[in-house]
């Protein structure tokens, strides 16, 4: 067993999987894939294939954080979805094996996109691979959640006024110094708060390009990723969750189009992409778009917060989690010139 975030014990944890995943054949090497500032994620390369495992941080954790068997329970539900997942082989709860709860599912060779302005890819093919990553959110939306097992996998009642009050706990618990800007935030939004719509369904939580695995040469979504923070909640959420990373600034730890000319790269306005959503849903028009998107702003950088705190505290999974917590004033900032803008 180890306590190291960045390395396993491939000889236990090869002996384990034996017995557990049918097929499975040792001797395994792991490589812990670059990025990610929450679950330590690597690549298991066995003698029969490669695999993937995702792990809890070791050390001490925030309550209800880095939830690995909540990501499991998901993987396994939308299998038979039109959501495109992971094949899920095992959780393991037994943190002797490693040092921390763990899952492995299948992995799946495509690209992943970190830069949303696609550059990667000539501009005509742009606009297909933004048509299909929202068709995929609005897949995962009408998801039944009573018919896939997951009426119970969040809490009833106002989504928002739960979250609000969640991300501000938190940030209270991660806080290392005080930001004007979130301090603002944390006062409006509760005085702003729409009411409850009713809207339910299942949602991601972290809905964004580079949680995607898209196929080698099509426009069409292999498997979604990274499903610690989802839960049952107001669809809108992610879809404002999304918009809101596209507003940010290009070049950071999440790199947004906010100096970037859409057209001039074939990429959908924002207003192109919440109208696909919509017609895909058959929604007529969003009301509170603002709001939604101010709460995206200050929940993203209550999650940060988190990642910086980690960071200081010597247990995050990726050695830039101190930089990337300096992008909480930016993103609360982001959120008070919009209160700002739309009055």
């Amino acid at each position: 067993m180890t306590t190291d975030v960045n390395s396993l014990d491939t000889a236990r944890l090869a002996a384990y999987l034996e017995t557990r995943i049918d097929g499975f054949q040792g001797p395994l090497t792991a490589e812990k894939f670059a990025g990610g500032q929450s679950n330590p994620t690597f690549l298991l390369k066995a003698r029969n294939g490669n695999y993937v495992l995702r792990r809890q941080p070791p050390g001490a954790l925030l309550k209800g954080a880095h939830a690995v068997d909540r990501e499991f329970r998901v993987l396994v539900a939308l299998k038979d979805t039109d959501v495109p997942v992971a094949h899920a082989y095992h959780l393991c709860d037994d943190r002797e094996v490693i040092g921390s709860m763990f899952y492995v599912m299948s992995f799946e060779q495509g690209n992943i996109f970190w830069d949303p302005a696609l550059s990667e890819l000539p501009r005509e093919q742009r606009a297909p691979h933004y048509s299909e990553l929202i068709r995929v959110l609005a897949a995962l939306h009408d998801v039944n959640i009573h018919t896939a097992g997951l009426a119970d996998y969040g809490r009833s009642g106002n989504y928002y006024e739960r979250q609000v009050g969640l991300w501000t706990k938190q940030y209270r618990s991660a806080e290392t110094e005080t930001i004007d800007a979130m301090e603002t935030l944390i006062a409006w939004l509760p005085a702003n708060m729409p009411a409850d719509d009713g809207q339910i369904g299942m949602v991601h939580g972290d809905y964004r390009l580079d949680n995607l695995i898209f196929h080698p040469t099509e426009p069409r979504v292999l498997a979604v990723l990274d499903w610690e923070l989802s839960t049952l909640g107001h669809p809108l959420a992610d879809l404002a969750y999304f918009c809101m990373c596209l507003r940010l600034p290009s070049g950071g730890h999440i790199s947004g189009l906010a100096n970037k000319n859409r057209e001039e790269l074939g990429v959908p306005t924002e207003a192109a992409l919440v109208a696909h959503y919509c017609q895909l849903r058959g929604i007529d028009a969003i009301e509170h778009w603002h709001f939604y998107l101010i709460f995206s702003f200050f929940r993203l950088a209550a999650i940060v917060q988190g990642v910086r705190k980690r960071g200081l505290d010597g247990n995050a999974s990726s050695d830039k989690a101190v930089q990337v917590g300096s992008m909480v004033g930016q993103m609360a900032q982001l959120a008070v010139e919009l209160i700002e803008k739309e009055g």
